[in-house]
């Protein structure tokens, strides 16, 4: 039975992209009426954007795919347009093999944000501002070119700034990583300084210093938003 109330079209990010799912038993007009309101909203985050598009198991779903595809290169210049890729059943030691030889290397947008648990053995890479949404295990590394945010536990190695940017900074929710550097500056033995606040640190008088994000406030030095 399908609900009328349902939305034809659902649209969510999906790492350098979006996921659009679809209900096939609508018209294709109707579709792309729906698909262009999501996608208006999106404005410049959808130019060369990778999108897939998720028509469940219905008949002639890649007829409809390419269609749509089509459609949404020529009004809002996307670039990939792929069908979901198949379903596979791995081992649960498989998983945790893959995940440590996997890597995220981000390069089309200034923002890499992830959410998840970072693992022992796992390289994280951003080209500029870096936020992860979960815990960066000890044994992990992330790299940015600009800030990291760690919305959870920093106990792995963390590099912002890279190559020199001393004005970068790393802050965690629980601030215990094993190393941190910002720019060319190096600092370990930080794992024992948080005491329950959220900390930070950044380069102060050509050292990196741990401080309380309440009291110190590092963005209030940003006088307006930036363009991310």
């Amino acid at each position: 039975m399908i609900l009328e109330d349902a939305p034809p079209v659902k649209l969510k990010g999906v790492g350098d992209g979006f996921w659009v799912t679809l209900d096939p038993s609508r018209s294709e007009e109707l579709l792309k009426n729906e698909i262009t309101k999501l996608f208006e909203r999106l404005k410049h985050l959808a130019i060369n954007a990778r999108v897939v598009i998720d028509v469940g198991d219905a008949p002639g779903g890649d007829d409809l795919v390419n269609a749509l595809g089509g459609f949404l290169k020529k009004q809002f210049d996307v670039g990939v347009v792929t069908r979901p890729p198949e379903k596979r059943v791995i081992p649960v030691e498989r998983i945790r093999q893959r995940d440590l030889s996997r890597g995220w290397t981000q390069h089309r947008s200034d923002v890499l944000m992830l959410r998840g648990r970072v693992r022992s053995g796992q390289n994280i890479e951003a080209k500029k501002h870096l936020i992860i949404t979960g815990d960066v295990n000890p044994g992990a590394q992330i790299i940015a070119g600009g800030d990291v945010l760690v919305m959870g536990r920093l106990l792995g190695q963390v590099h912002a700034g890279r190559p020199g940017n001393d004005e970068s900074i790393v802050l965690a929710l629980d601030f215990r990583p094993t190393q941190v550097k910002i720019g060319e500056h190096v600092a370990a033995g930080l794992g024992d300084t948080t005491n329950g606040q959220v900390e930070f640190a950044s380069v102060v008088n050509g050292a990196i210093l741990v401080q309380d994000y309440l009291k110190s406030n590092p963005f209030g030095r940003i006088p307006w938003p930036e363009v991310i």
